[in-house]
């Protein structure tokens, strides 16, 4: 199936999630995340803020904070996108495509400064591989020659793909899947 078609059927799928289904998907989820080892060993956390019934990060983002872990969300600048340090959610404002974000005013940091980088996405396969929401944002972020984090992608258990997703040579694979029901370890 072609990119789009996928990513419109299954963007129609995760929005017609009932508001209970996808609070209680996304508890899940953020649970299974808090217990990876690549979690409790980061210092440097990087999360999104949810649109449209995305697996929700704020479980993540208390615990986080509460066991004094640096937490980064990502902003939208012109045709690229940085990381600003964030202490609460209710410190993100409406940016660009309507998506919660940090303030302008804030530091920028690059993908080399997270040890831990949760993604979000349409789908994401066995392989690792994500299908995003086509503008290409965090494909041209994790390319970095600077990175060394670990990538999780993060998102309800519907959302993973059997079959292999269509990829392109600039699309950056995950090593690990987190969803409400299972982790998905890519081995390479």
């Amino acid at each position: 199936m072609p990119k789009r078609s996928l990513r419109s059927q299954l963007l129609a799928q995760r929005r017609a999630l009932s508001h209970d289904v996808c609070c209680s998907s996304s508890h899940a989820a953020q649970l299974n995340l808090l217990a990876l080892d690549e979690y409790t060993g980061a210092r440097c956390v990087a999360l999104y803020a949810p649109a449209h019934n995305e697996t929700d990060t704020g479980l993540i983002l208390a615990a986080a904070i509460g066991a004094g872990k640096r937490v980064l969300f990502p902003a939208v600048c012109g045709h690229h996108m940085v990381f600003r340090h964030v202490e609460r959610f209710e410190a993100l404002r409406e940016g660009a495509f309507g998506l919660l974000e940090p303030a302008p005013d804030g530091e920028d940091y690059g993908a080399e400064e997270a040890d831990l980088i949760i993604v979000p996405g349409v789908a994401f396969d066995l392989t690792g591989h994500r299908l995003g929401y086509g503008k290409g944002f965090y494909d041209r972020f994790l390319h970095h020659p600077g990175r060394t984090a670990h990538l999780v992608g993060l998102c309800h258990d519907f959302q993973v793909r059997e079959e292999a997703l269509p990829t392109d040579h600039h699309d950056i694979p995950m090593e690990i899947v987190v969803t409400d029901l299972r982790v998905i370890r890519i081995t390479q």
